[in-house]
């Protein structure tokens, strides 16, 4: 495969220099001549945006810094999905379109500087205003999104300034990202939409505690997805699967499906694995296995509401590691955020009208699972009244929570009211044929398991132990309503 050295085109790693027209020349001469390697030699380039193109692979090799200037005016609108709507954005700092075998590998560094984007981000939420170049294009192309029935509010909008990912590719195939560090995006880190037949091996995805929006990976109605070896070191999700939102994902109407997640390490950020919580074209397919969650706030994330509809199925966890995460598991049916300007009534725990917008989740299978020092509780699992979780099965799980007092743990996952737990077990609310085996659960206070309106369940070797009490074997350690 033939290689384009940037360097011949003029750029100079010296950490100054603009080298945005010798790296667009560089694409441009690789694609005209059928493709290749455009190679990022070490030193530290700076660019604006890179559009690539089929049949390339952009490789920053070890000792490389690939640093994007922060000049929002350079990053024009370009077709996208932003927060789960079909919408126009800021160009994503590497953007791709409609492309065949892209490839964006390497052992260097690819670096968003961030930091200008949230600074601006922080000062529009403050009420502050803050320039946005693009503002006026941005909504006369997204006009037809503020005239729907539930639109994204504009205002909003702007406070968020359309924020662009890292890396976003839209409807692209045959897409590899191998061993390179994505690091300090603008808003997600790498953003797929609509693309098939995905590899990731080896990459890592960091970004800082406090980055707004930075989560690592999201998966958006993608399809034939395996993601290995990765290294996620996020303020946010680490990987994220999606599928649209509300009704325009409804309209949309593409899944995410067929995704292995595998030898992964997730730490930090508000979920290692999630799913949601924009589902409305529907999540299915998925297996995650031998994969290490640290500190992050929830491990395995479901996340959906009664506007959200469509579907979160055939899941399966196998020999799943945590430590020290707020709640290993949590499924829920009832998450807060979305509902604003709607039915009162839609946040409620009494059942309502079963819509196109009532989300579904069934097939859920966590096999092999150990968490030691979880700090609210041990699972949130909750589904709709109108709706229950169906089929749930839990087997050879251990989780301890934390045996620190003084612990004041947190919201396992965002309810409304919120629900704050401290070293509590596992809660089941709203769910039918659930399986317990091989089971244990160790809690700091209140019973190991609680079940409310849970329909034929089978408890098998259900063990709970507590801290200040003890040792104390129970075969159905259930407390229910």
């Amino acid at each position: 495969m033939t290689s384009y050295d940037i360097t011949r085109f003029g750029a100079i790693g010296d950490g100054r220099t603009d080298n945005s027209r010798a790296i667009a020349e560089a694409i441009e001469q690789c694609s005209m001549e059928g493709g290749g390697t455009v190679r990022i030699p070490p030193g530290v380039f700076r660019t604006g945006p890179i559009h690539l193109r089929s049949a390339i692979n952009l490789q920053v090799d070890a000792g490389a810094i690939l640093s994007f200037i922060p000049a929002f005016e350079r990053y024009e609108p370009v077709r996208t999905r932003w927060s789960g709507y079909e919408c126009y954005g800021y160009s994503p700092l590497i953007y791709g379109s409609d492309l065949d075998r892209i490839s964006i590998t390497g052992k260097g560094v690819i670096d968003g500087s961030g930091s200008d984007w949230w600074d601006a981000y922080r000062r529009l939420k403050a009420g502050e205003a803050v320039e946005s170049p693009h503002r006026e294009a941005l909504h006369a192309r997204n006009r037809l999104l503020s005239e729907s029935p539930y639109p994204p509010a504009m205002a909003e909008w702007d406070s968020q300034l359309l924020r662009p990912p890292l890396i976003g590719l839209i409807d692209c195939k045959n897409v590899v990202i191998e061993d390179v560090t994505l690091s300090n995006s603008p808003f997600w880190n790498t953003h797929l939409i609509y693309c098939e037949g995905v590899r990731i091996r080896g990459a890592s995805f960091r970004n800082p505690a406090d980055a707004p929006n930075g989560d690592g990976l999201d998966i958006d109605s993608c399809r034939d997805v395996t993601v290995t070896e990765c290294l996620f070191d996020v303020g946010d999700d680490c990987v994220c699967l999606k599928s649209g939102i509300d009704e325009d994902g409804r309209r949309v109407g593409r899944p995410t499906e067929n995704v292995v997640i595998a030898n992964c390490t997730m730490k930090n950020g508000h979920g290692g694995v999630v799913m949601g919580s924009e589902t409305a074209g529907g999540i299915r397919h998925v297996a995650v296995a031998n994969c290490l969650f640290v500190g992050t706030d929830r491990g395995i994330r479901m996340k959906t509401n009664r506007v959200r509809g469509g579907y979160i199925e055939k899941i399966q966890f196998h020999n799943i590691l945590m430590e020290d995460v707020l709640c290993p598991i949590a499924i829920n049916s009832f998450y807060r955020f979305g509902l604003e300007g709607r039915d009162a009534a839609l946040a409620g725990d009494l059942p309502t009208a079963v819509t196109d917008g009532t989300p579904v989740i069934r097939h859920i299978a966590i096999n092999g699972l150990t968490a030691r020092g979880a700090r609210a509780a041990a699972g949130f699992i909750c589904g709709l009244p109108e709706m229950p979780i169906e089929e749930l099965s839990l087997s050879h799980v251990t989780i301890e929570m934390t045996s620190d007092q003084s612990e004041e743990g947190g919201e396992p996952d965002m309810v409304d009211p919120p629900l704050l737990m401290a070293g509590e077990g596992m809660y089941i609310r709203d769910a039918c044929h659930v399986v317990l085996h091989q089971v244990r659960v160790e809690t700091r206070q209140g019973p190991g398991l609680r079940l409310v309106r849970v329909e034929e369940e089978q408890i098998d070797g259900f063990t709970m132990r507590r801290h200040h009490a003890g040792t104390e074997a129970i075969t159905r350690g259930v407390e229910g309503a």
